[in-house]
């Protein structure tokens, strides 16, 4: 026994060792996957989700793997990727899984799609709804109401973006240690374009009865299942075969008896509201957020929160030891009512200092969205991606913008070799971008080219943006200027940066 206790934490330290292995990294280096596996996901057509490293934020990240099916053609799907996980690259959304990056290759023969998502370490509602249940405790109405704020929140954002989830389960909402709710971002009809597969039977329960046409599906789906995860997360599960075992199929027959089983009248209007038949009937997630049983913050407050908060973010001195200066009857807010009614004012001294900082936090952090007030911007338009195309004849006429790169260039170095078969010489531009993402451009380039013309193709085709224009053709002259021989001929190698 004494050999088998001594050999244990070998073991166990060897598979350690064994998890933190890097297996694969991505294009540009900063992502690094790892083997081990995450098993918290549930998004259909998903193939393989690893534990990643952030090498430039430090942080853990999700490596996930879609292969194509064998009648799927990548280059024939290639826009449509494009679009779609662009799409979700912008999102950007408190209550709402990051959507990193994403890339294509080739492994073993076949093409595949990676991308890399936020890592929710504290697992699915799922997971958290059984070990409630598993500990004989009830769910208090307060943290219901607080998830169902967050995740219509995240709903409300991305339908004002025209985009429809089509996923949302108990199984692709995730917890954070702070009680702060975020939803899956893959959606089911990103995963389509890569491959075909079928359907979970166990959660065919959240799915809408429209789903089966997709001509009249709309963003009322989404409300359906967001009404059955209310009410799976109200009851802790669902009565009679709700899905402890078995096939975990649940029958209309314990959706109702689940439903009728809420003692807060509220309550089930709320959600018999999101699962009627009848998606015309069903209310959008904004006009959800007004109903009586989650209207409950004092809006004065809550835009007081968000007001201080947001003014940290530009003004860092900003803090809570400027409130030991503040008077008690200090009003913070004031709404002014035009048909002379008495204002309505919000006091400092309504607010205790720990609940105030407390609240403040779980504002910072999203817990308490403002979206019932006031709606979240959309995504900006995306970033331009490195066209496939082959490049236009080189002219001194005016060029218009095929895209346009919104992101500015913070680091840049130019690199010029001669190259020896066919004779010629080569430029090779590295660009860091603002959101640290790194570029790196090569070209065959000529006596007669100019810097000016070659900085005007970037921004033409959506290489860079156009406020870099001046600085990156700066940059290519010095280099042209600097290293040309006197018989018009380039130097073998040239090396500048900027």
């Amino acid at each position: 026994m004494s050999e088998v206790e001594e050999e244990n934490p070998n073991k166990a330290d060897s598979e350690s060792e064994d998890e933190c292995e890097v297996l694969e990294e991505s294009p540009c280096g900063r992502w690094q996957k790892r083997r081990e596996e995450v098993r918290q996901r549930d998004v259909p057509g998903i193939d393989n989700a690893f534990l990643a490293m952030d090498t430039e934020e430090g942080v853990e990240v999700v490596w996930n793997e879609v292969q194509f099916s064998a009648n799927r053609n990548l280059k024939d799907q290639q826009d449509k990727i494009r679009q779609v996980f662009n799409s979700l690259i912008r999102l950007d959304h408190p209550n709402i899984v990051k959507f990193h990056q994403y890339w294509t290759d080739t492994k073993d023969g076949r093409p595949r799609v990676i991308f890399i998502t936020e890592y929710m370490s504290s697992g699915s509602l799922k997971q958290f709804l059984k070990n409630i249940k598993k500990n004989n405790k009830t769910f208090q109405l307060k943290a219901w109401k607080r998830w169902c704020t967050q995740i219509l929140s995240a709903l409300s954002y991305l339908h004002s973006c025209n985009i429809i989830h089509g996923n949302l389960t108990c199984d692709t909402i995730f917890i954070q240690h702070n009680g702060l709710i975020k939803i899956g971002s893959v959606a089911p009809d990103a995963m389509h374009i890569v491959k075909t597969y079928r359907k979970d039977i166990k959660n065919m329960h959240y799915v809408a009865p429209e789903y089966a046409e997709p001509s009249r599906c709309t963003t009322a789906i989404d409300i359906y299942s967001f009404g059955m995860c209310a009410l799976e997360i109200a009851a802790l599960g669902f009565q009679g075969n709700g899905g402890e075992g078995g096939s975990h199929h649940v029958t209309t027959e314990a959706i109702k008896n689940t439903l009728v089983s809420l003692e807060n009248p509220l309550q089930r209007d709320f959600i018999q509201k999101c699962i009627q038949e009848d998606p015309s009937k069903r209310p959008e997630a904004r006009t959800l957020l007004f109903h009586a049983i989650l209207f409950e913050v004092h809006s004065l407050q809550l835009l007081s929160a968000h007001t201080f908060v947001n003014s940290r973010s530009i003004l860092p001195e900003t803090d809570e030891t400027s409130f030991k200066k503040i008077e008690p009857n200090t009003v913070i807010a004031e709404i002014v009512h035009p048909d002379g009614r008495e204002p309505e004012q919000w006091k400092y001294c309504k607010c205790p200092a720990l609940e105030r900082e407390k609240f403040l936090e779980d504002v910072r952090n999203g817990i308490y969205p403002l979206t019932a007030f006031t709606m979240l911007p959309a995504p900006p338009k995306p970033r331009a991606k490195t066209p496939e195309v082959a490049p236009s004849e080189k002219g001194g006429e005016d060029l218009e913008p095929m895209d346009v790169e919104m992101r500015m260039v913070t680091q840049s170095t130019c690199q010029i070799k001669k190259m020896e078969d066919p004779p010629r010489y080569q430029i090779t531009l590295q660009l860091k971008m603002d959101d640290k993402m790194n570029r790196q451009l090569t070209a065959d380039i000529s006596e007669e080219d100019s810097a000016a013309l070659l900085a005007e193709e970037l921004v033409h085709y959506g290489f860079i943006n156009i406020k870099d224009r001046e600085t990156i053709a700066q940059l290519i002259e010095d280099n042209i200027k600097t290293n040309m021989i006197i018989n018009g001929s380039l130097s073998s190698e040239i090396v500048a940066s900027a």
